[in-house]
């Protein structure tokens, strides 16, 4: 039993100061390492490995949401008894980091080739190690119960070791190799992009209509153009095969403008013949579509421009010139030429690079590549034959595999110096290519050679395809990789399901043969108020940390997670977060109301057994089928209804009524009844704690401590398991009776203006004698929250005269305000309340008279709709009975 079983109220602040609970109880659980998995090797595991964060900034809110909607999870089944295991990580994300180290040299006037690969390198190690320790803070800032030590990094020793191997194997099974072909990419960084990296714009622009000429004088062909500079690179117009105004023409020889190259005219499916002229002009090195065309019809690969955007020498005169200087010029020679016909406004999509933002150059280029079709088909079996990862929401299926059965083969290598470099030598006196896990120079097969290493590096996505087996040890067969893998659940957001999901899929299956996750759990993006899209441009981000530093870590933890829905994007709004704050306020102020009669009270006092009061046996039942549906929710990933079902418990039925009712027991003489109501509350506050504990952290913890309690922390308390003993339809029938009587008798008062601290007569007439008995059982809570100065029930009464009157299931209420009443008010408010309740009469029968309805709803449903039907109809005779006495 813990030391702080007898603690009292007295060393409970009045107020809560979140700044000093986080820090105190996060360095606590650090210290106690409460969050390593491992230490309950009987127990079943239960993994998550974080989507490792790039070590290029700060974490935004986005983050945020991801890493809170883990946290959850991992503290509710780390206390619902399995080995939780949440592994942490970071992303070396080669181009985002490297662009943010190369903008820093520029401040200082130098360039990466100034200082040299090596020395370039140590320079973003430095910063890596600097925006790591960052994200550590905003991490224990926002309570993560991260297990650092199994923490990786994409660019570890054994990950690079993984990243090699993987190379490797697929180079030897002929499904990595290196070829000529369309990639993206950025002038700026002079780097091959992965398509997450090029950002589509909406860019107003032009569309040039030429006239490429027949050699023979025959006429010509009329083609458009957004990029009139790359038609210095044009090999050939195609046309439909199928196209009447064209076949005449198939075969015959174009005169390129400006350039004077002869091009053939050729017939491909590829050309839609109903849009524009139904010619198209083909540039097989610097369109991905025309390189196709290309390949299908041998046609030449002229490349016009450099890796800086540059036109080199076969853009003939005008060689030298940026790409949109080259445009410019070219248009100004196309028109004195005769040849441009029609420039017409163009509203288009651009593709601009996320790192650089220049536009995105569509250039051939020798890269490696994966080939994809094979990996894909096993991932494709998988999911077809249900041996597949469960989306949620089930919808992201069709999106996964929409892309998967359309995917195009992979260009995995990077112009970067920052990365996993490619596993390839080079001889440099045969041109032989090795591929191989180590290093070739080391190996005395390869001694006496001159090898030279691939300069480039591999894309960031495919060491992040190995994330949650690599971080677990593989290639190795370790202890871990045996025990927390498969993992269980992958928390991300659905943006990237293309370019990390998927990967993630068929790498698994291609190397351990196991999906890689159970479930994938899709959340939208965080949006502004608005529901704009958080950008530095518009200056709407949110800072998780400037939140934290208003309202605490629970209150933003608890808006942004149960504001969420699976798949959807999320609004932020400030007045959530003081909300939030003000629901975490409204359980420290219960819990102090608790502990000011806990006192002397501790954890082996705590008896529930044994006659206990209707309003005990209501809030146990309350407590138990709570717990029930929270543990339901969170395993459906459903934290918004959680978080409304945690909500209307605490601040309905806890605090609103059980400690209100409870108050009658504690301040009372009877001490069996006071003894029993002090363990109820305490029990009842306890497993409350815990089930808001993974959404709450922090304010939960420092309660808890405070409460009697065994154990040493409420991360590692049980958690609360439905118990149908505590199942009591009786005691939430007479509850529900009582409040509504309570509510009702607090309407009325509010209707004619008389407070809550003047004493009233009350008659209640109930339905029968059933009702009669819980009500006289109850007399004592209806005296004390309905304030009256008399107060008698029984069957028989006539209605007074001159009172106000409510009717709630099973009982009339009657008020009588001599002095007080306007009768025609009265007559007024109760016809307001008949025509309610004969549009719900008339809605419940018609329902029930629909045949179809009937015929599909279950007995259950039907069965509650003519509760409803009877209940509705008993009231609404009861209100007409009453407007006729009032009349009278």
């Amino acid at each position: 039993m813990s030391e702080q079983d007898n603690k009292t109220t007295l060393e409970m602040p009045t107020t809560y100061d979140p700044k000093s609970a986080e820090q105190k109880w996060y360095k606590t659980w650090m210290e106690k390492g409460y969050f390593r998995a491992g230490q309950h090797p009987e127990a079943e595991p239960f993994t998550i490995v974080i989507p490792p964060p790039n070590v290029t900034g700060m974490l935004h809110i986005g983050h945020a949401l991801d890493f809170t909607l883990q946290d959850i999870i991992i503290r509710a089944k780390r206390m619902q008894g399995y080995d939780a295991l949440w592994l942490p990580g970071a992303d070396h994300a080669g181009i985002a980091t490297q662009t943010k180290v190369e903008q820093k040299l520029r401040e200082e006037g130098l360039t990466r080739y100034d200082l040299g690969r090596e020395k370039f390198l140590e320079k973003v190690w430095e910063w890596k190690d600097l925006y790591l320790d960052n994200i550590h803070n905003q991490w224990e800032k926002i309570g993560f119960s991260l297990d650092y030590s199994r923490e990786r990094f994409t660019l570890d020793e054994g990950l690079s070791k993984a990243v090699r191997e993987v190379f490797v194997k697929l180079y030897k099974k002929g499904l990595i190799y290196r070829g000529k072909r369309i990639i993206n990419w950025d002038p700026a960084a002079r780097t091959a992009l992965s398509d997450i990296e090029v950002e589509y714009k909406e860019v107003n622009g032009n569309l040039y209509h030429l006239q490429y000429p027949l050699k023979d004088g025959s006429g010509f062909i009329t083609v458009a153009t957004t990029r009139p500079e790359t038609m210095l690179g044009d090999t050939a117009v195609a046309v439909h095969p199928e196209d009447e105004r064209y076949k005449q023409m198939i075969g015959k020889t174009l005169v390129l403008p400006i350039i004077g190259r002869e091009i053939p005219v050729i017939a491909d499916d590829y050309v839609d013949k109903d849009f524009g002229s139904g010619a198209v002009k083909i540039t097989p090195a610097h369109d991905p579509n025309d390189f196709e065309v290309g390949q299908r019809h041998q046609l030449p690969q002229i490349t016009v421009m450099d890796e800086t955007g540059t036109m080199n020498a076969e853009a003939g005169k005008y060689q030298g010139l940026d790409r949109s200087d080259c445009r410019k010029q070219i248009v100004a020679d196309l028109k004195e030429q005769g040849v441009l016909i029609r420039i017409e406004e163009h509203v288009h999509q651009v593709g601009h690079s996320e790192r650089s933002g220049v536009v995105v150059e569509p250039y051939l280029s020798t890269q490696w590549f994966v080939e994809m079709k094979p990996l894909a088909a096993k991932a494709i079996e998988a999911q077809k034959a249900g041996n597949g990862v469960n989306f949620v929401p089930d919808r992201f299926e069709r999106t996964y595999l929409h892309w998967i059965e359309n995917v195009r083969d992979w260009c995995i290598s990077r112009q970067l110096w920052w990365g996993h470099r490619i596993p390839a030598w080079y001889d440099e006196e045969t041109g032989e290519v090795i591929v191989s896990a180590e290093d070739p120079t080391t190996l005395p097969e390869y001694a006496g050679r001159k090898l030279k290493q691939d300069e480039d590096v591999l894309d960031t996505w495919f060491s992040s395809a190995l994330w949650p087996f690599s971080t677990l040890g593989w290639p190795e067969q370790t202890e871990d990789l045996k025990r927390y893998y498969p993992t269980n659940v992958l928390v991300t957001g659905y943006d990237i399901i293309y370019f990390w999901v998927s990967r993630m899929i068929f790498t698994a299956l291609e190397f351990t043969e196991e999906i890689p996750f159970k479930d994938v759990l899709m959340h939208g993006l965080v949006r502004d108020a608005d529901g704009r899209k958080m950008s530095k441009s518009l200056g709407n981000g949110v800072d998780p940390l400037d939140v934290i530093e208003q309202y605490g870590t629970d209150a933003m933890r608890y808006m942004i997670s149960t504001s969420s829905t699976p798949g959807q994007d999320l609004r932020f709004r400030w007045e959530r977060v003081e909300q939030a704050r003000n629901f975490a306020n409204k359980i420290w102020n219960a819990s102090r109301f608790a502990l000011m009669n806990l006192e002397g009270v501790t954890a082996a006092d705590i008896d529930i057994t044994g006659d206990l009061s209707t309003v005990d046996r209501w809030i146990l039942h309350r407590l138990n089928e709570t717990s029930r549906d929270i543990t339901r929710l969170i395993d459906a990933y459903e934290f918004g209804e959680t978080g409304r079902l945690l909500y209307n418990f605490i601040w309905d039925d806890l605090c609103d009524w059980y400690i209100e009712f409870a108050k009658l027991s504690l301040y009372g003489d009877n001490a069996e009844a006071k003894k029993k109501t002090q363990s109820v509350l305490a029990y009842v506050l306890d497993r409350t704690l815990r089930m808001i504990h993974p959404f709450m952290p922090f304010i939960s913890e420092e309660i808890w401590q405070h409460l009697p309690h065994e154990g040493e922390t409420i991360t590692l308390a049980a958690w609360p398991a439905y118990d149908p003993a505590f199942e009591d339809k009786g005691a939430v029938a007479e509850m529900n009776l009582l409040i509504d009587v309570i509510r009702a008798v607090r309407n009325i008062r509010a209707e004619v203006n008389v407070p809550m601290s003047k004493k009233i007569e009350l008659l209640i007439k109930p339905g029968d004698q059933a009702v009669l008995d819980i009500i006289n059982r109850n007399g004592e809570y209806v005296r004390r929250f309905c304030n009256t100065s008399e107060f008698d029930a029984g069957l028989e009464f006539t209605a007074p005269d001159k009172a106000m009157t409510s009717i709630v299931s099973g009982a009339e209420l009657y008020l009588p305000l001599a002095g007080l009443l306007d009768i025609a008010q009265e007559i007024s408010r109760l016809e307001k309340e008949l025509q309610h309740l004969n549009s719900e009469v008339e809605r419940v029968e018609k329902k029930l008279s629909n045949q179809g309805f009937v015929a599909k709803a279950p007995a259950k449903v039907i069965e509650e709709e003519k509760a409803k039907q009877a209940d509705y109809s008993d009231k609404r005779a009861k209100v007409i009975a009453r407007i006729e006495e009032l009349k009278g």
